[in-house]
């Protein structure tokens, strides 16, 4: 089987062309935007030109599926509000590739998708969360984003595309190459990383009320500034999570919602995002343990008032060992001396698909472990060489499902 690696970079960078940003290689092509329906709409146009058949399901994942069973290989293409050209894409790109030269050289049987909201406008891994039964269709659409806009809503844009749910039943094992999102194969000289597992997230919303007042006449003593509430909170949390987590663990306020947000007016309300990731589903729950009670007795001390949305997130997940090893030994054969098998710190669609079927997933390098940015960039040898390293490996993954 032979990939062409000029193909594969000319559709990776008509990708990029969705949603350009004008900034570098930056994209901005968040889910159910015109550039984000517009880039799918192109790649069923190339996977049609593969000879696979495309179907979109009634959330936007778009499927380029091959006859009988077969090996299923992609990622997502929809990207942060600035984001980067390969998050996603690459593993889009790299599937639609290696389904060609397997179609042109008698087998295996490769398909293709690409998960919808895989960067979470409206919660975590959406699509993929949904087509793994990990989310009800139900619920989600009752899911907003930072603008109040449901996912109900967002998802209608594409309504004149949608078809029924593909069967993961036709399908099995899936492989999910994705940029490392991290510093680590860049720093050592190495090519492509082999994952073990993917950590456990956890994600919520939290508020604070006080009072809304005037700047200038309210005394620092009377106040109720919910800003100082947050403030204090991040503080606190930082020591008070010191005994509980490792090294590897972390935690992240994203996004902040100040009311009224004005130059003269005492802050009385502020939102914001909490996340937190590990790889042990204990330390997860002993890390929420820590939040809400450090929330709660800042809450107390400030005179605050307190509430916590809804918690999503998903469980630490272990790659399947025999396509795990199938990459391996690619790895050592394509990229001898220059791979690494480890843990994956952020959250991929492979979470999800791997509750259905054996997955795995393979990293290459992230330059200087930039990514949900514009700067966000690879080395086009890396790119070529994770895409030699899957199609050494694909003989051993499509047997290695069955």
């Amino acid at each position: 089987m032979n990939v062409d690696g000029e193909r594969f970079l000319k559709d990776l960078h008509q990708l990029r062309s969705f949603g350009a940003s004008g900034t570098g290689k930056g994209v901005v092509r968040p889910a159910y935007s015109s550039a984000d329906i517009a880039a799918r709409e192109w790649l069923a146009d190339r996977m049609r030109d593969a000879g696979l058949d495309v179907r979109f399901d009634p959330v936007g994942n778009l499927w380029g599926l091959s006859e009988g069973k077969s090996l299923l290989i992609g990622s997502h293409s929809d990207s942060q509000p600035e984001g980067g050209w390969l998050d996603g894409a690459l593993g889009v790109v790299m599937g639609l590739e290696l389904a060609r030269a397997a179609r042109e050289a008698g087998g295996p049987a490769v398909s293709v998708v690409s998960f919808q909201d895989e960067e979470g406008r409206f919660g975590v891994t959406t699509g993929s969360a949904i087509w793994s039964g990990g989310l009800s269709l139900e619920h989600a659409d009752h899911l907003t984003d930072s603008t109040g806009t449901s996912f109900g809503a967002a998802r209608a844009a594409m309504a004149h595309l949608a078809q029924d749910f593909v069967d993961p039943a036709r399908f099995s094992g899936f492989v999910e190459c994705h940029i490392e999102q991290g510093p680590w194969l860049d720093e050592a000289g190495q090519s492509i990383g082999v994952v073990t597992d993917i950590v456990g997230i956890r994600d919520m919303r939290i508020t604070f009320e006080g009072a809304q007042n005037h700047a200038g006449t309210t005394p620092m003593h009377l106040r109720r500034d919910a800003f100082q509430a947050l403030s204090a909170f991040n503080t606190a949390l930082n020591d008070r999570l010191r005994n509980v987590v490792t090294p590897a663990s972390v935690w992240t306020i994203g996004h902040v919602h100040l009311h009224p947000g004005a130059h003269s007016i005492v802050p009385g309300k502020v939102v914001f995002s909490m996340q937190w990731r590990d790889g042990e589903s204990v330390r997860l729950g002993r890390m929420e343990k820590v939040i809400r009670d450090t929330a709660a007795e800042i809450a107390d001390t400030m005179g605050m008032g307190l509430s916590f949305s809804e918690m999503l997130g998903l469980e630490p997940v272990a790659m399947a060992r025999p396509l795990r090893a199938a990459i391996a030994d690619a790895a050592q054969q394509v990229a001898p001396g220059k791979w690494r098998e480890m843990q994956s710190g952020a959250l991929h669609d492979a979470t999800n698909v791997a509750a259905l079927m054996p997955a795995a997933m393979m990293f290459v390098p992230s330059i200087n472990g930039i990514s949900h940015a514009f700067e966000e960039d690879t080395d086009e040898d890396d790119l070529l060489c994770g895409l030699n390293v899957l199609a050494q490996a694909l003989p051993a993954l499509a047997g290695a499902g069955h």
